[in-house]
């Protein structure tokens, strides 16, 4: 398995496109993204635990129920989310106007695409009705423009408050064959682990069932997407569809067997490094965070201490200062829900680069015990729920990396889990105080 280069259009048979259609007043860069497959998908999407659900939300679920789609249309400056019928009827006809712009386009490899197989995604203020005349009225430019490198149109035209565009792609080995699959996603605001607020797209040419897909997709977001938070705020539009075209020729997988661990161990590498672009872009932020707590009952415990830690403003506000209290980090483990030992806890910090020499921040922790002076790039502030002397300089040089770990190491069981993060900045008040004027 290898990372290359590449978003959504890095699968065989995957085209992209995105214009600027003037959705919103002000923007300058594109608004607009549509991809699509040469051939139907078998197709799944997880959404929104929110209750006030965006009407494409809605649509979405309704028409993945079939597990089943060929391409996708995102618009940016408006959620339609609080629109009523009006919002309902503008979101099918966004799809509506995609599938007959798409079916009129001369010696097309997809053909006509039927209207139920358009999925509609949307993100932007809430409670405004998308102009979705704009959308139409550049449906030829938006359909013509799809090719392989439409990708870098689409990637920029699904961001808002993004600083950065968010895609990746790996290629694997499948039943003999090199599968490959592709993504990208928004997200920097409105973020929270019920899903990792954002709009998220996977591509992939594997030949998988929409069953195993479905299962695949649940499974995945379990370990990456739900273990982001930037605000703690679950947005109306979460959304992160998976479409699968089958071109790679492998046999298609159709229980969960050797071959559908291998696309899992993938679909898990590429949510990953997803959560970690999410988490390091959010809003405001100067510092990408990641916990790992080691020790725990269960993987499920793991990951909701280390949620909670990464989720705690005041831990978040801590590192914006630069400021080793690590009080609020044994705080926040204390409030998770989970049960564990406080006077069994000890508590690190460390620099990705110490950590990635290591291995991982578990090795690191390992290298530096077995020093005779604790190295650069590792600091230990607590020690079985009591603290320790430390070098208070030191902390602030690590903590004053871009990207910074946190390693929670508890002896209450054998089980690992990690979530993501970022500081809380001034900057987040700025951007989120006028969004909507």
């Amino acid at each position: 398995m290898q990372f290359i280069d590449g978003g959504v259009t890095a699968p065989k048979g995957f085209l992209a496109n995105g214009v600027l259609a003037g959705i919103k007043a002000g923007r300058t860069k594109e608004d607009t993204a549509l991809f699509v497959s040469e051939k139907p998908c078998a197709a799944a999407g997880v959404f929104t635990k929110n209750l006030a659900q965006a009407e494409p939300v809605k649509l979405d679920r309704l028409r993945l129920s079939r597990r089943r789609a060929q391409a996708v249309i995102v618009n940016t400056g408006y959620a339609n989310a609080g629109t009523g019928e009006q919002g309902a009827c503008n979101a099918v006809r966004t799809a509506r106007a995609a599938a007959l712009g798409l079916s009129q386009a001369d010696d097309a490899p997809w053909g006509k695409i039927d209207e139920d197989d358009v999925l509609v995604c949307s993100t932007g203020i809430i409670g405004q009705q998308v102009p979705v005349e704009k959308i139409e009225a550049h449906m030829d430019e938006l359909v013509k423009g799809l090719s392989k490198e439409g990708h870098e149109k689409a990637r920029v035209a699904i961001m808002t408050t993004d600083t950065k565009y968010k895609e990746c792609a790996l290629q694997t080995q499948i039943g003999g064959k090199t599968v490959t699959l592709g993504t990208m996603a928004k997200g920097s605001g409105m973020i929270h682990i019920n899903l990792g607020t954002m709009l998220g797209f996977i591509t992939t040419d594997c030949a998988i069932s929409g069953e195993m897909l479905e299962a695949a997709l649940k499974e995945s977001i379990q370990g990456t997407y739900n273990c982001v938070s930037v605000d703690g705020d679950t947005s109306t539009n979460d959304t992160l569809i998976l479409m699968a075209n089958g071109l790679a020729g492998n046999k298609e997988i159709t229980e969960k067997n050797e071959d559908y661990k291998l696309f899992l161990e993938a679909l898990d590498a590429l949510n990953r490094q997803m959560a970690r672009k999410i988490a390091g872009d959010g809003e405001g932020a100067s510092h990408l965070l990641e916990c790992t707590v080691k020790g725990a009952k269960s993987v499920e415990s793991a990951r909701k201490l280390a949620k909670s830690v990464i989720s705690s403003s005041l831990v978040k506000a801590a590192f914006f200062g630069k400021d080793a209290n690590w009080g609020r980090i044994l705080c926040a483990l204390g409030y998770s829900g989970e049960i564990f030992t406080p006077e069994k806890t000890s508590l690190y910090f460390m620099t990705a680069a110490f950590a990635e020499e290591a291995g991982c921040p578990l090795c690191a922790a390992k290298k530096a015990a077995a020093c005779d002076k604790e190295p650069e790039g590792f600091i230990k502030v607590c020690d079985h729920g009591v603290p320790v002397a430390f070098d208070e300089e030191k902390a602030v040089i690590i903590m004053s990396e871009h990207e910074v770990k946190i390693l929670v190491e508890l002896e209450d069981g054998d089980a690992v889990g990690t979530a993501w993060g970022c500081d809380l900045t001034y900057e987040y008040v700025k951007i989120n105080g006028d969004y909507r004027t």
